[in-house]
């Protein structure tokens, strides 16, 4: 048996809380290594020990394996898990832990190359028998070879990384004429995220089902599979919901599917925790996608429904000891949901978003959990993926976990910067998931073309925030003035004077009636706000009759967040205006849209463009996006350079508008 007494943990974030929330019940010293970016996250601040490790940039801290490495000699430490993502199906790094003396909490460098690659590990699970999916994974890149395939087996097709995940390097191509393009953006993208520019190509299963079952070897040759979970609801081919069981599984497809999971793992003398992914069908006819190497983001809604817990598993599997485990034991009780708490824009095509963490409360409730790495006070920055938290829910049936997972998104609360609560509140009440019927189309199905919009602000809820404006700033009054009795707050000799806030374009007047009672104007519109209770950040008020709830947060006296159910509003008491210089740009101003690397720019002073034309690629949280033209016109400055680092509203370039334009 191998010793594991210290515990560093290559990772950042939520996972690196959890891997050492386990370690530390199982009498395990925890180390945790951070970027300049991460110096006060709560992962930090949770471990035994915290070693700097780098720069903010993940290439110079977390992917960086040597500074890892130096970090785990100055710790002595006897193991290290690589969580997720980062470093966790590299190859190299587990040969290099290994060669240090150190046990990698993970599987043998020889699993990881075989299944890191997804050409290699295709043509592994064809001949062990997995049924695959038709395409093309020979080490010929030519796009000629591609097209040729393309062909043979049919539009539409997807073109992946062949080293990557998480929806990175990847294009759904419908015709033959997108192709070429799709091969040069997955290309660049792959080569950037992954440092291999290798394509694969398949056919497109249309709407199918993704479902992955978790597998679990020693290193005794024991190797079992602890159940499926479905992750079909995904967007840009990352995943958003998760649930286990699958709702459409019925016990002969989970044997069939399991035997192909475990013939996977054993095809390749598997060891600890890893995922076999399938495409699922609408006739039960299943494909090898691909095998995941490691923990999956979504392991707790297995350890929910199994009672196990697999970091604890993995850290035993180190160790050399037996699972202890056979597959008949392995029992499957009620079901488990998980929601991915995302710092995103869902109205602005899920567009990640950075900014601080101005207030954060995770859910609580039976049945409820919650696995998070953030705290108020935090920020959100562009280096590292978007996912803040995972909130989960457990009940005896699907439907018991639905409500429970409703109840729980309703609870959290998260001010400061945009994130997806609204769209995953929304999306669990959707027909097509509420009965089980969602497939990797149900994003675009059920919130249509134009995607999900945030819901806007009712005049109940502006006339609550000016209220609850209006009180903050008197309580502060209050608290600098020197004995003032508190029955005399919003009492006046002379009728009230009305405190004004403007929301946008709207002027709200709130004026005390009574005792913590307001009535509060809108042009023609009149509400009346009775408050009910303030302790804390929560505010019980009454709005016109019917009792509110609200979670609430001023900041610098005229910005005010409000959280009614799961949806956030932030509202500003000014009135937001363009400076004149943008307004007279109209859309010739080019700018950043968030914080990210230029990586290519395909203009220049002086060039024409037409709109629609592509003008340059910003590359943010791991993903591609370009930039296209709004107007016709001449480029007349360009600000910037390629490579370059910019933030969300920097200016990238001006085109000078065509003077006829739009005069027809």
């Amino acid at each position: 048996m191998r010793r594991i007494e210290t515990l560093l943990i290559a990772n950042r974030g939520e996972i690196a809380l959890r891997v050492m929330r386990t370690a530390r019940a199982m009498g395990i010293r925890t180390v945790a290594v951070y970027s300049d970016a991460d110096a006060h996250t709560p992962h930090v601040r949770f471990a035994d020990v915290a070693l700097h490790i780098g720069p903010a940039p993940a290439s110079e801290s977390y992917l960086n394996a040597d500074a890892i490495l130096t970090a785990a000699r100055l710790a002595n430490v006897d193991a290290i898990h690589p969580g997720y993502g980062f470093l966790s199906e590299n190859a190299d790094f587990a040969q290099a832990v290994e060669q240090e003396g150190i046990v990698f909490v993970g599987p043998t460098p020889a699993a990881i190359t075989a299944m890191g690659d997804k050409a290699r590990a295709k043509r592994i699970m064809i001949e062990a028998g997995v049924p695959c999916v038709p395409g093309y994974e020979g080490k010929d890149q030519n796009d000629a070879r591609f097209l040729a395939t393309a062909a043979d087996i049919g539009f539409p097709v997807m073109v992946k990384a062949s080293a990557g995940g998480g929806g990175r390097g990847m294009r759904l191509v419908e015709r033959e004429q997108a192709l070429v393009e799709a091969l040069q953006l997955a290309r660049s993208e792959a080569l950037s995220a992954f440092g291999s520019d290798h394509l694969i190509l398949e056919k497109a299963v249309i709407a199918p089902r993704h479902v992955e079952f978790q597998v679990f070897a020693d290193e005794q040759g024991n190797t079992i599979h602890l159940g499926e979970r479905d992750c079909s609801v995904q967007r840009r081919h990352q995943k958003v919901l998760e649930e286990s069981p699958c709702p459409v599984m019925s016990p002969a497809l989970r044997q069939s599917m399991g035997a192909a999971a475990v013939a996977a793992a054993k095809a390749v003398g598997y060891r600890g925790a890893g995922t076999v992914e399938f495409l699922l069908d609408a006739d039960s006819n299943f494909y090898f996608l691909e095998m995941n190497t490691r923990l999956q983001v979504e392991h707790p809604v297995t350890e929910l429904v199994t009672g196990l817990d697999l970091v604890e598993l993995q850290i035993r599997v180190a160790r050399g000891e037996p699972l202890g485990l056979e597959q008949d034991e392995v029992v499957i009780a009620g079901h488990a949901i998980e929601a991915r708490l995302y710092a995103e824009d869902p109205a602005e095509g899920f567009r990640p978003a950075t900014g601080p963490v101005l207030f954060y409360e995770a859910p609580e409730g039976e049945g409820v959990r919650c696995d998070d790495g953030i705290a108020s006070g935090g920020e959100i920055t562009p280096f590292y993926d978007a996912m803040v938290a995972k909130i989960m829910a457990w009940g005896a049936s699907r439907e018991d976990a639905l409500h429970k997972l409703a109840y729980a998104l309703r609870e959290t609360t998260l001010f400061g910067v945009k994130s997806n609560q609204a769209f995953l509140a929304a999306a669990v009440d959707q027909p097509a998931f509420r009965e089980g019927r969602a497939t990797t189309a149900f994003v675009s199905e059920a919130f249509g073309q134009h995607g999900f919009s945030d819901t806007d602000a009712t005049p109940e809820d502006e006339a609550a925030a000016a209220v609850l404006l209006l009180r903050e700033r008197r309580d502060a009054a209050h608290r600098a003035s020197l004995g003032v009795p508190g029955e005399l707050l919003d009492w006046s000799s002379s009728p009230p004077r009305p405190s004004t806030a403007v929301f946008g374009e709207r002027v709200v007047q709130v004026s005390p009636t009574g005792s913590d009672t307001y009535t509060v104007v809108c042009g023609d519109d009149k509400t009346q706000v009775v408050v009910r209770s303030i302790k804390h950040q929560t505010a019980k008020l009454t709005v016109d009759g019917r009792p509110v709830e609200y979670v609430w947060l001023v900041c610098a006296s005229r910005e005010i967040y409000l959280r009614r159910g799961a949806m956030t509003f932030h509202l500003q008491d000014s009135t937001a205006q363009l400076s004149a210089d943008v307004q007279a740009a109209g859309g010739g101003h080019v700018i950043a849209n968030m914080h990210g690397v230029l990586i290519e720019l395909f203009v220049a002073a002086g060039d024409r463009v037409s709109a629609g034309d592509k003008l340059a690629v910003l590359e943010a949280m791991k993903m591609q996006h370009q930039l296209h033209a709004q107007v016709d016109g001449t480029v007349s400055q360009v600000a910037v350079a390629a490579g370059e680092q910019l933030a969300s509203g920097d200016l990238i370039l001006i085109i000078e508008e065509d003077a006829d334009a739009g005069s027809e």
